[in-house]
């Protein structure tokens, strides 16, 4: 499933989405919206789209994700790709060249996860290895070091066991396939989840627990469900962004209300949302200023509120301060700042609650 966003970048955002056509074997074309400074949205320009470009004319794009200004994607033959910025080599390409298109992260054909933060990346192969490289100016690569930049993905540590990945702003956070939680980099909101507030250049374990099953890092918080559908949360609260119904940071997990039929979360910028429950249904929190927790207010929201009253949502991604949702018919809703046109519906106007984004019912 693709990230629309996990974009950090309070000032510029890019949205990106694989839509899938069912032809007798599944096709996925990629598309993008939004501001396109850097050249991010990958259409071979840097001028912002305010409604849906394709990428290319290519059908075999399987997941993206979008940094604070660029964008990585897996193919279905599961070669790595990337665009946009590299003032921090977090394309992949061993050089500082910005690309307005997609280019090949070397040759190999195993990537399976790829996340981008603000300006790094991290992504496991088929071999359950860990790879990650972009900015590490808070240890966020995780291969020991601090402040060395790498222009082209380096392993982290020797482990073939991760399992999935998650890119913040600057620190990052994966699960083994053995349940555990961990995460690495700039610790000051307590973002690590380690009951300190204490960088860490390589990954540390989040507690004790074996039963983590996804993991969303944010601008300096994060979301995680368990495999009970008990939904934590951790790192900065100003904004009320981990939910608990406070705005006091928390350095390590706190659960979020007793139910457990949370079955997706997303982390924005200061907002998180926790989609789908096992019901089908919306729910948003934090920030709200532009819109984005979806509750037609602008109103600051400390602990879950639903948006609206449907019962038929799949899948959300939160950016920076806007929200994008598909619904189980596959059509793609979003709400927050539209500042640039990243809500997609050919205006620059912000919306409060969900509005679709084209006609067409074949997203992924």
């Amino acid at each position: 499933m693709p990230n629309f966003s996990g974009v950090w970048n309070l000032k510029d955002q890019v949205q990106a989405i694989a839509a899938g056509r069912w032809t007798g074997v599944p096709t996925f074309e990629l598309y993008g919206w939004g501001s396109n400074s850097a050249g991010r949205l990958g259409d071979g320009t840097v001028v912002s789209k305010s409604s849906p470009v394709q990428i290319g004319t290519l059908t075999n794009w399987s997941q993206v994700s979008a940094g604070g200004a660029h964008t990585t994607s897996i193919k279905t033959d599961g070669t790595l790709w990337a665009w946009g910025a590299n003032d921090r080599g977090q394309l992949g390409q061993n050089n500082v060249v910005y690309r307005s298109s997609p280019v090949q992260i070397g040759t190999l054909t195993n990537w399976s996860e790829v996340s981008a933060g603000n300006n790094h990346c991290l992504a496991t192969k088929t071999d359950g290895t860990l790879w990650a490289w972009g900015a590490n100016n808070e240890a966020q690569i995780g291969d020991g070091t601090n402040a060395i930049n790498r222009s082209s993905p380096v392993q982290i540590g020797a482990l073939t066991n991760w399992s999935k990945v998650s890119a913040g702003s600057s620190f990052s956070s994966a699960i083994k396939t053995d349940g555990t939680l961990w995460t690495w980099g700039n610790n000051l909101q307590g973002q690590l989840g380690q009951n300190n507030t204490t960088n860490q250049s390589s990954p540390v374990q989040v507690g004790a627990l074996t039963t983590w099953a996804q993991v969303a890092a944010g601008a300096t918080h994060a979301a995680a469900i368990t495999t009970s559908g008990a939904l934590w949360a951790w790192g900065r609260n100003t904004s009320g962004q981990i939910g608990d119904n406070t705005t006091t940071n928390k350095s390590s997990p706190v659960q979020i209300g007793v139910l457990t039929n949370w079955s997706q979360v997303s982390a924005g910028n200061g907002q998180s949302v926790a989609s789908v429950k096992t019901d089908g249904t919306l729910w948003a929190w934090g920030y709200n200023t532009q819109g984005q927790v979806g509750d037609n207010t602008t109103i600051r929201r400390s602990s879950p509120v639903q948006v609206g009253a449907l019962t038929t949502w799949s899948s959300v991604s939160a950016g920076g301060y806007f929200t994008a949702s598909i619904k189980t018919d596959g059509t793609l809703w979003m709400f927050g700042n539209n500042t640039s046109g990243y809500l997609g519906n050919n205006t620059t106007v912000n919306k409060s609650s969900p509005v679709q984004v084209g006609l067409l019912s074949n997203c992924a």
